[in-house]
């Protein structure tokens, strides 16, 4: 099986080699950059990139501004590399499309983990076709509508609602829904999971509200919800 091709974006030649050695011993061909503008670049050349890794703090183009403008073209997986751990920061990168977030210092295995998930679970397209009250997802085109109208949604945000649709009227805990959407022992903010749910219901327009909050818990997604 082809392995993935992934995108390692940092100014620190150091970092870029310790990911790069981690991810190239799992089989994984690696493209570096040390600016955001040379990101954009050598993505947009290389449209079949299946993940990119990315630093916040660069010069001639910040992480921001690269996750921006790459979610105008791809829904490609991101994972942002940052020393920067305030929750507002957090929350910004969850708000602009990101779909995780790992402070530095971190553990090489544990980035190595989180990226083989978010691969394993990008890959595993089940021909499958969910379609509940209008919203219909398309597990294989991973492609969402909403009355025939297609919405545009991050790798975590098509995750979560796939997981409400397959779970529709039962409660869902904020524990449960990162146990099956994170895929793996998250050790952040369940906040995290509000994030996404605000985002998600935005975009789903008045077919947002069908995503009940069960206060002191978590979410349930309730079709009879007028």
């Amino acid at each position: 099986m082809e392995m993935a091709k992934i995108l390692v974006v940092d100014d620190e030649e150091r970092m870029r080699k310790l990911v790069k050695d981690f991810l190239s011993s799992k089989g994984y061909v690696v493209f570096e950059a040390s600016n955001g503008e040379d990101a954009v670049n050598l993505f947009l050349a290389n449209k079949d990139i299946g993940l990119i890794i990315l630093d916040v703090m660069m010069p001639v183009m910040d992480g921001w501004e690269v996750c921006k403008l790459i979610r105008e073209y791809s829904k490609v997986p991101i994972i942002m590399l940052t020393a920067k751990s305030e929750e507002k920061d957090e929350l910004k990168g969850f708000e602009l499309g990101i779909d995780e977030y790992i402070t530095k210092p971190f553990s090489p295995k544990i980035l190595v983990a989180r990226v083989e998930a978010i691969l394993r679970r990008n890959a595993s397209t089940e021909d499958e076709i969910l379609e509940v009250a209008g919203i219909k997802v398309d597990k294989t085109a991973h492609t969402v509508t909403i009355d025939g109208n297609e919405i545009e949604l991050s790798f975590k945000e098509f995750e979560l609602l796939s997981y409400f649709l397959e779970n529709k009227g039962i409660a869902l805990s904020r524990e449960k829904i990162l146990n099956h959407v994170w895929n793996y022992d998250y050790f952040g903010d369940a906040r995290t999971i509000d994030t996404h749910v605000k985002k998600l219901r935005s975009k789903m327009g008045e077919k947002g509200e069908l995503i009940r909050t069960i206060w002191g818990m978590g979410y349930k997604f309730d079709e009879t919800q007028k």
